[in-house]
């Protein structure tokens, strides 16, 4: 990772694709959290035929509150904040260092049960051995989706080929199969394309293109390519996304979001209340395409009611304007942010 920041092809985009993939990914993770272990049988039972359709408390949290997903997803996005700030001050430019101390910090708050909000085994373990998992010297062969529901920060710091590479590194600190980093390459890839105005399929075949370069690449885009034959075919939505998984490993987690913003029509609202609704994993596939849409259309498509009720959404916004006002405009950012 020796390549510095910006460079070639590194594009406008504005503060409002910031805050929608940020407050996008938290809205879908709130969205999602009351749902996470429950079958869809048991969603409609708890919720009437639709299924969940709103905020809804869950655990001892009130409606709006989100889940480890959004805790590591601004742990991110601080940790690439931390990695510009350090090459303007003179030090190495070390994004995978800055988000893995970044890592190490959200690690120490999960003590407190108020902060504990079901965080993954894989993220805690690999964590917990004080070594930095990478690529090259792997810490495990897991492929949850922890890797994948963290990264879309870096999808908002780095041109597209950078961002591939950053969003492998960021998810390879916990997970190292190959579709539980490659999947986080392909989001990165996604959102950085998204922000410089190309349509998602567009944007997502560039992607597709990227990953087919990596070692590991043919269950990431297998699921892929069946996400996109789905979407094509309009078939019933209960039944493509059981064909695709349950979202609890990382190629099932993207496939299932992508497939979602595309029959969905790449409408926020009805994208994302698809993607909790079903037997799985319905918090990080609710984040992942609230993150892919909310970088694609801006927070001002987000249904601003709930954004309203969401867990420190000013916080999650004051996130993104400094993420913005460091990568794009390389100004300080307006917050003070603890040393990690």
């Amino acid at each position: 990772m020796s390549e510095e920041p910006g460079g070639k092809g590194f594009a406008s985009a504005c503060v409002s694709q910031y805050e929608g993939c940020l407050l996008g990914l938290a809205l879908g993770d709130a969205l999602g959290a009351p749902v996470e272990f429950l079958d869809l049988q048991q969603i409609q039972h708890e919720y009437g035929p639709e299924g969940i359709c709103g905020l809804e408390p869950w655990r001892e949290f009130p409606a709006g509150y989100f889940t480890d997903d959004t805790q590591m997803s601004l742990a991110t996005a601080r940790g690439c904040i931390d990695a510009y700030l350090e090459l303007r001050h003179g030090q190495p430019w070390r994004p995978a260092h800055a988000v893995y101390r970044r890592y190490l910090a959200w690690l120490r708050t999960q003590s407190l049960p108020y902060m504990n909000r079901a965080p993954g085994a894989t993220c805690l373990w690999s964590l917990r051995t004080g070594r930095m998992g990478t690529v090259a010297a792997p810490l495990n062969t897991r492929k949850g989706c922890g890797g994948v529901m963290r990264v879309a920060p870096a999808g908002l710091s780095f041109p597209p080929g950078q961002a591939f590479e950053h969003g492998v590194a960021f998810a390879a600190i916990t997970h190292g199969h190959p579709s539980g980093f490659l999947p986080a390459g392909v989001l990165a890839y996604l959102i950085a394309c998204l922000l410089e105005g190309e349509p998602l399929l567009q944007g997502l075949s560039r992607a597709v293109d990227e990953l087919r370069r990596w070692p590991g690449h043919e269950e990431t885009e297998s699921r892929i390519a069946m996400a996109l034959e789905l979407a094509s075919t309009g078939a019933n939505h209960v039944e493509a996304i059981g064909r695709l998984g349950g979202g609890w490993v990382g190629e099932e987690a993207l496939a299932i979001a992508l497939y979602c913003a595309l029959a969905g029509r790449e409408d926020w609202e009805t994208a994302v209340l698809m993607a909790v609704n079903h037997s799985g994993d319905s918090d990080s596939t609710g984040s992942i395409t609230g993150a892919i849409l909310g970088a694609l259309h801006g927070m001002e498509t987000l249904p601003q009611p709930w954004v309203a009720r969401l867990e420190s959404a000013a916080g999650i916004r004051a996130v993104a304007r400094d993420l913005y006002r460091v990568v794009r405009e390389g100004v300080e950012p307006l917050s003070q942010y603890d040393d990690a």
